[in-house]
């Protein structure tokens, strides 16, 4: 089983990869790769993303068929389907890193703040499901300066809501809480930008751990 600080300096390796265009041949061995995955899988690595056809997580992370666990929903939010599939991948297949990952321009996040700036009555109920789950991380910041600047309050609202996701994955299910506890599941946020191809990691409790000893599975 892979700690939880290697799998996250696999996917910032892959992820320079990915900006500098050096994609590597096993990721793109997608041939052999499903052979191999027949009788089951072994990721690395569980990314709660956007649904957003600009950040296909493993392209993103120069990852290849079987390595990610990725779950997709517009604006990254944590409902309870998304528990639970974080729950199942990380039980099931032992792993130790849970990314919640953001992106720039997030038409969600937009949707969010416009919404809360002036309603729209005949937005569909579906849609309010996930303004609703957003709306919390970006109501108080429409309290402050950033009102009058768009662009650092989208940036801004963007980071909110990924916190806002990891907290709850955090503390919202007691099963991750225990994998946390006893196992070392680390959930950290992250946010992709669009233009440059980087994906930024923040508030990462693993930083913490770069320049001490990585404990293996085994130990």
């Amino acid at each position: 089983m892979e700690h939880a600080l290697e799998s996250l300096n696999r996917l910032r390796a892959g992820n320079k990869r990915y900006v500098n265009n050096e994609r590597t041949e096993d990721a793109l061995d997608y041939t052999s790769r499903r052979g191999d995955l027949i009788e089951g899988q072994n990721p690395f690595a569980i990314i709660l993303g956007c649904s957003d056809s600009r950040v296909p997580a493993e392209i993103v992370f120069d990852q290849g068929l079987g390595d990610l666990f990725v779950i997709r929903v517009a604006g990254n939010i944590v409902a309870p389907s998304q528990v639970a599939s974080v729950e199942f991948a990380a039980e099931k297949f032992g792993v130790q890193l849970v990314v919640v990952m953001g992106h720039t321009n997030c038409g969600a996040i937009s949707a969010t703040i416009d919404e809360l700036k002036l309603p729209l009555k005949d937005r569909s109920v579906n849609m309010h499901a996930i303004v609703d789950r957003i709306r919390p991380s970006v109501e108080t910041l429409l309290e402050t300066d950033l009102v009058n600047k768009p662009d650092e309050l989208l940036t801004a609202a963007t980071r909110s809501n990924v916190r806002a996701c990891v907290a709850h994955l955090q503390h919202g299910s007691k099963i991750l809480e225990q994998l946390i506890l006893q196992k070392g599941l680390a959930i950290v946020g992250a946010q992709y930008n669009i233009e440059t191809g980087e994906v930024e990691f923040f508030d990462n409790p693993l930083d913490d751990q770069a320049n001490q000893p990585v404990p293996h599975a085994d130990e």
